[in-house]
């Protein structure tokens, strides 16, 4: 029970520093995003998408046959992201669906917020999105 409570005495300040960018919608028409978005997965480099996909994406997701046993349980895999209809879009604003705005910076475009992170944050650049899309197509069934 203690180290329950203790736990909680970490985590509710991290919920609450961060409550500010989930009071913002999962907004693909925000105008930001509408400046790099791919239109398709032609422009990225799949073997460049897969390494940014392993060295950013799987600490929470499970990333190909790169870490099969990993990510975190209550994250979509990639391979599951794939097989649904609106994969482009998901992957293409990936950066403003929760929780990505809080620890992802991508070049050339404002954070949602100042407020430090909970975790490291990384910084990818819109060619990197581009990349990581493509990745995502070698993963469709």
């Amino acid at each position: 029970m203690r180290a329950y409570l203790s736990c909680l005495a970490v985590m509710i300040p991290l919920f609450c520093a961060n409550a500010a960018w989930a009071q913002k919608e999962d907004a693909p028409d925000h105008p930001e995003v509408l400046q790099i978005l791919p239109s398709d997965a032609t422009r990225g480099d799949i073997e460049d998408g897969r390494e940014v996909a392993q060295r950013h994406c799987s600490r929470c997701h499970v990333v190909g046959d790169f870490n099969p046993m990993g990510g975190i349980g209550s994250t979509p895999s990639f391979q599951f992201l794939a097989k649904r209809d609106d994969y482009q879009e998901r992957f293409s604003t990936f950066y403003v669906r929760r929780p990505h705005p809080v620890f992802t910076r991508i070049e050339g475009i404002d954070p949602w917020t100042d407020l430090p992170s909970h975790v490291a944050t990384f910084e990818i650049t819109p060619q990197q999105v581009d990349d990581i899309l493509a990745f995502v197509e070698t993963l469709r069934p």
